[in-house]
């Protein structure tokens, strides 16, 4: 009888215990975005003080795709990567080439409501960004790397207990020094892009 009774304590146990874990929340969140991608184009003047002596960098919507793991409800880290993009280069408002960036950023954030309906959260974090591709007149040329910092502040408005529709916004510093041909620096480019984007989240 001891034994007995021992063993249908163990298994609902066992029971009261796989039906906490299926109740807890999976840690993983999946979120596609189609961000805009808005430069602020701060630029060194090449040669001159003008508005024709500015190099700036061409603005874009691309699409996103960010994956995030909860700590805990409030805490989580979120990964964001696309593929490398293509962006038209002006000295002036002329174009004067193109190049390519791969952005992945890596942020840590917290989530004021999780269990609410409309969650906000704030994110902190480090971006790395990759120049590929450099394309510009009399050979210049680019950095091919860029760290900066990255901030956000963003909402999820959830649809159900997996599915989420999402609002972001980042501000991430991206620079890079431009070289002539000679290898002599000529300009300091100051991307520092903001980036809006919607999107939908699903949580597993």
């Amino acid at each position: 009888m001891k034994k007995a009774t021992a063993a249908v304590m163990v298994f609902a146990a066992l029971g009261l215990f796989a039906g906490q874990a299926m109740a807890q929340k999976s840690p993983w969140l999946v979120r596609a975005r189609a961000v805009h991608i808005d430069p602020a184009n701060k630029s060194d003047p090449v040669g001159g003080t003008g508005a024709s002596d500015l190099i700036t960098v061409s603005s874009k919507t691309i699409p996103e795709i960010d994956i995030s793991y909860f700590f805990t409800p409030n805490i989580s880290a979120e990964l964001i990567l696309t593929y490398p993009q293509k962006h038209d280069v002006m000295l002036g408002g002329t174009k004067i080439g193109t190049f390519k960036h791969l952005p992945p950023t890596l942020s840590a954030q917290y989530h004021f409501m999780p269990d609410a309906q409309i969650n906000p959260y704030l994110g902190a974090g480090i971006n790395y960004t990759n120049i590929s591709g450099v394309s510009l007149i009399n050979g210049l040329k680019l950095e091919s790397n860029s760290w900066g910092l990255a901030l956000q502040a963003g909402v999820d408005f959830k649809i159900d207990k997996n599915w989420s529709v999402n609002l972001d916004v980042k501000k991430v510093q991206i620079r890079s020094d431009v070289m002539a041909a000679t290898g002599t620096k000529i300009s300091r480019v100051k991307v520092d892009p903001v980036l809006i984007g919607v999107g939908v989240g699903y949580r597993f």
